[in-house]
């Protein structure tokens, strides 16, 4: 199949002056991904799976809680003063009456009091009827009317809001729910991401030998896509012709008949005759909304969107390269699909002079010393050392910085507190 020529490129939003062929800024870049999507609406979840999720509606208790009343201790349901000839369980009671009852068991119509084992014992009438008598451990008058008794309605009454909408769920929120006798819950929606690795020359295990690399994508997308907001769905792993990313993007169904609303890609973002994403995308009828950044590394980044309402994240295919397009690409789109707002920006006093570089904005991880930032060694664009020792990652302008200069930095993920282990200034912008 011949690759079509690529149609005009589409960009909405507010840099519509642009000259055609100029590369999105990453502040641009990051600001378009966020208003090109729209919150995605309510699902219903299973409760197993709503930890951490934020309730899209109010639960309401669909009955009483407790909806009986029931014994607080084991022991007997008794009627009237004592002793009490004992009946069979799940009687109404007489005064004069008791009958054997355990935690959580129904209180009979009738009961004044549960009196627990250890405040009874059982003796016999001159009759030889079982009778239950106050015992030696048993309180100055117990058993009090109502006492060990969880009357029905206690805790809530039918119709009553539990947890409120716009709650950020927790396990005792879910434990609450299932109590009240819910099996899911309706959650605000959250981007379910496919995964989309390519190369032929990546592998997924043991050493790679010459001419090949390893998987650095495959062992973390997943968690990244996570931490930044998205639920991770299928990975696949797809090698580099044309016909492949053709049919892995448009085969974009998930197990369970769900489609994800975003699909991430990694490599084929560069504009050799073996880099695909941007044919495929059109081809697909797509278009896309960021094509490059002016920003090192990561500036092939790309961001489009297909007939569906889908939309594609095309990463680079060195592993530093492609997250700092995941956070500055990514990160937004996923923020604006899941009802969050964009990621915030603040600033950090630099470690170090740091020269111009031409137009683009350098996105450097760095390491707090002395409470200023300072930037991490091994940080090209195929290494993951510099990062995965970094505290935050700054974003340095074309014109470069000084030495103590204020600079925007973000935090990554997995340090969401970017704050210097010394005191230091750090100033929080919108």
């Amino acid at each position: 199949m011949v690759a079509p020529a690529l149609q005009s490129v589409d960009r909405p939003g507010k840099d519509g002056g642009r000259p055609p062929n100029r590369e999105h800024t990453w502040a641009e870049a990051r600001r378009l991904a966020f208003d090109s999507a729209s919150p995605l609406g309510p699902e219903g979840v299973p409760l197993g799976e709503a930890n951490g999720r934020t309730l899209a509606a109010d639960v309401v208790a669909l009955q009483e809680m407790p909806h009986y009343a029931s014994s607080a201790m084991d022991g007997w349901t008794v009627s009237g003063d004592g002793p009490w000839v004992l009946t069979e369980p799940g009687h109404p009671l007489h005064s004069g009456e008791a009958s054997p009852v355990v935690t959580g068991g129904v209180i009979p119509p009738g009961t004044l009091a549960v009196l627990r084992v250890e405040s009874g014992r059982l003796a016999t009438n001159a009759s030889g009827q079982a009778m239950l008598r106050l015992g030696e451990a048993a309180s100055p008058g117990e058993p009090r009317p109502g006492q060990h008794i969880r009357e029905s309605g206690e805790e809530a009454a039918a119709g009553e809001v539990l947890i409120p909408a716009g709650t950020t769920l927790n396990p005792a929120h879910i434990a609450l729910a299932a109590v009240a006798g819910f099996d899911q819950l309706t959650v605000r929606g959250k981007p379910l991401v496919k995964m989309l690795v390519t190369g032929s020359e990546v592998v997924a295990a043991r050493l790679p030998a010459p001419g090949q690399v390893r998987d650095a994508f495959g062992p973390q997308l997943s968690t990244v896509i996570q931490m930044l907001g998205g639920v991770p769905g299928p990975l696949v792993r797809i090698g580099d012709s044309y016909e492949e990313w053709l049919t892995a993007l448009g085969a974009s169904e998930a197990p369970m008949g769900q489609w994800p609303d975003v699909i991430v890609t990694t490599g084929g973002t560069g504009r050799s005759g073996a880099d695909h994403f941007r044919n495929a995308v059109v081809a697909l009828g797509g278009r896309l909304l960021i094509d490059g950044i002016a920003m090192r590394p990561g500036h092939p980044a790309a961001l489009g969107k297909l007939p569906n309402g889908r939309f594609v994240v095309g990463l680079p295919g060195n592993p530093l390269a492609a997250l700092m397009a995941l956070f500055t690409v990514g990160g937004p789109l996923l923020a604006a699909l899941g009802h969050q707002p964009l990621p915030g920006i603040s600033r950090v006093p630099c470690g170090s002079t740091i020269d111009a570089h031409r137009a683009s904005t350098r996105l450097l991880p760095f390491r707090w010393a002395n409470g200023l930032a300072t930037p991490a060694h091994y940080t090209g664009p195929g290494m993951m050392r510099g990062l995965a020792s970094a505290d935050g990652v700054m974003v340095v302008p074309s014109r470069g910085v000084q030495l103590g200069e204020p600079v925007p930095a973000f935090a990554l993920p997995w340090r969401p507190e970017l704050r210097p282990p010394l005191p230091g200034k750090l100033i929080w912008e919108d």
